[in-house]
């Protein structure tokens, strides 16, 4: 899982890299929508959606199987991005209707001129995304201090990182950073290279093959630092609010049919994963899926550490510092909870859609 790659573009799976592109800007209003339950879904809305290699993304796969995008009005065609660039590429160009996305990659897209919308928030990276060191480094994030640490330049394990060194009064300036893809850090390390090295499952498995290697501190030591989603565009959320409230009900009547059949569930997201199902039991470990009230709660402006909005006030400054963007993305439009509250209202009075345990 995450480890094909995309031919001679040398990315991993889930680089999760800035895409700058150009779109004429569109200004979007607020739009009143109303969940429709799957039973009454009579029309199919065609609609193409891109996913790529990683825990909280593949419940898509089991929607395909089990039916429940047409349950719920939509003919879905369903596409598997080895490469996930080529998946933020391809939302950019309007090749996609909707596609999962880290909130950093989307901010850089939007700051490129992209006009998107988060519409999901599926999970939170909760252990997956680890700054692991050789034995020689301490367990603190004091330790780091004057070590070599690779990770790729800009990506959310970049993000991770500074936001470790900055609980111990420390800055890139304090490490020799080195800007080396997923990928290659990871063998790189495994094979005596770098003293620590940042990265995401499954290549954390690589690094943890150098002898002494450990975690010093991962994507759960920092909840809210990295979250994931479904995108779709600002024009969607405007002119086809129907089509966008399908997608939502889908997800989370996706999740009802997971807690309810976990080993059939297990047995297609590994089959996508192209991994045995302990492996993928163990790796879904690290991702936190958010059930439909965990979701609203990162949709609401707050300082928790899980709001949408304090990590993008988090992400803003470390992308145009990075030098991935020139300027800030704007928020306004970008956060679309209004599909997620609709969906919770027309379902308040049956059991409240819990997220499948991991």
């Amino acid at each position: 899982m995450g480890t094909r790659s995309a031919g001679n573009r040398q990315r991993t799976s889930r680089i999760r890299r800035l895409v700058a592109v150009v779109a004429t800007a569109v200004v979007v209003g607020s739009v009143g929508v109303v969940a429709m339950p799957s039973a009454h879904a009579a029309k199919l809305d065609k609609v193409t959606i891109g996913y790529s290699a990683w825990p909280g993304w593949f419940p898509l796969a089991v929607a395909e199987k089990e039916g429940i995008f047409e349950k719920d009005g939509l003919d879905v065609d369903l596409k598997y991005f080895a490469d996930y660039v080529s998946s933020l590429d391809a939302m950019s160009a309007g090749k996609l209707d909707a596609n999962t996305q880290t909130l950093n990659d989307t901010m850089a897209a939007v700051a490129g001129g992209s006009k998107q919308a988060i519409i999901v928030t599926n999970d939170n990276s909760a252990g997956n995304d680890a700054i692991i060191c050789d034995k020689s480094v301490g367990n603190s994030i004091a330790d780091l201090k004057g070590k070599t640490i690779a990770a790729e330049e800009g990506v959310v394990d970049h993000f991770l990182l500074l936001q470790g060194l900055a609980t111990a009064g420390l800055t890139q300036d304090d490490i020799d950073f080195r800007g080396v893809l997923t990928a290659d850090a990871a063998s790189s390390f495994s094979g005596g290279q770098f003293d620590c090295v940042g990265v995401f499952a499954p290549f954390t498995l690589e690094a943890l093959k150098r002898p002494g290697s450990h975690v010093v501190f991962s994507s759960k030591d920092f909840p809210g630092s990295i979250p994931d989603h479904i995108v779709v565009s600002q024009s969607m959320v405007a002119k086809q609010p129907k089509v966008a409230q399908k997608i939502v009900n889908a997800w989370y009547d996706t999740l009802d049919y997971i807690a309810a059949n976990p080993e059939q569930a297990t047995k297609i997201m590994a089959k996508a994963a192209e991994v045995s199902q302990s492996d993928y039991e163990d790796f879904a470990k690290g991702t936190k899926i958010f059930s439909v009230d965990e979701a609203l709660a990162a949709f609401t402006p707050s300082d928790a550490p899980t709001s949408l909005q304090h990590t993008a006030d988090l992400i803003n400054p470390f992308l145009v510092k990075s030098g991935l963007t020139k300027k800030q993305a704007s928020l306004k439009n970008l956060f679309a909870p209004q599909f997620t509250q609709a969906y919770a209202t027309a379902h308040a009075s049956a059991t409240t859609t819990t997220a499948p345990s991991s």
